[in-house]
């Protein structure tokens, strides 16, 4: 479905991707973790197209990514990003509606097809409530469902998102991320917390300085001396009999209590 093949990406003669390669079957939820300024937005920009590559190529569906249009690409390949300020005042039903767009001929208007799949993707979301509510007047983490759900509505079979489950608490984290382990789409996701990467990823790759570290299920990868070596802090990783692990972080203090 997606392979980036020793990509690399330098702006102001710095380079933030140093030959990453990856490669995502059809089907799979994978996580791209990393400490902040790793290069996982970069590098999800670089697949969705807000950047071009300074080296390598990315493939999607075996096509090279350069090599087709926009639209053809948007058909195929949704994005949610962690960014999502706008100074329109669109109504939720409205931002969601972008989503059809793709598959949209110039100035062809909006169908009762499309207004059921924003419908759908709303409910997905839990905020088929909200369709007549200003997007402005909603909260981050309200912000960012109606944007995954403006992804689900371009109907692609592969999603992009960058750390969907920023601006929500636990209880929002948890539910949509279950909403996202239920979909029947390809997902690569960026994530923070290890620990939900653990729960919901079929596979992660781990990346520091803008380079691919390792790759594996979160069983293998997320151990306590690699989670050392990427993040330097100390961790227990513990094991249920059913093989889910969780991820116990020991702070970075002295036995007095002060901070070291």
């Amino acid at each position: 479905m997606i392979q980036v093949n020793n990509v690399v990406y330098s702006v102001n003669r710095e380079t933030i991707l140093k030959d990453v390669s990856l490669n995502i079957t059809s089907g799979e939820r994978v996580g791209l973790l990393g400490p902040n300024g790793s290069g996982k937005s970069t590098l999800l920009k670089c697949i969705y197209r807000v950047l071009r590559p300074s080296g390598g190529a990315i493939m999607l569906d075996g096509a090279e990514l350069s090599q087709i249009s926009t639209k053809e690409s948007a058909r195929k390949l949704a994005v949610a990003s962690q960014h999502n300020s706008s100074h329109f005042d669109f109504t939720v039903e409205e931002v969601v509606l972008m989503g059809r767009f793709p598959h949209k001929r110039a100035i062809e208007q909006d169908t009762a097809k499309d207004l059921a799949i924003v419908r759908e993707s709303l409910s997905k979301v839990g905020m088929e409530g909200f369709s007549s509510r200003s997007f402005l007047t909603l909260s981050g983490g309200e912000q960012q469902r109606v944007i995954l759900a403006r992804a689900l509505a371009q109907r692609t079979p592969c999603l992009i998102l960058d750390e969907p489950t920023n601006h929500l608490d636990i209880t929002g984290q948890l539910q949509l991320m279950d909403q996202i382990y239920g979909l029947k789409q390809t997902v690569l996701m960026a994530l923070h917390d290890l620990n939900l990467a653990a729960m919901y990823c079929d596979r992660i790759y781990m990346m520091k300085q803008g380079k691919i570290l390792g790759e594996g299920t979160p069983r293998e990868l997320l151990t306590s001396q690699f989670i050392r070596e990427v993040y330097e802090v100390e961790a227990e990783v513990m094991e249920e009999a059913n093989g889910q692990i969780h991820i116990f972080y020991h702070p970075a203090r002295s036995h007095s209590g002060s901070y070291g």
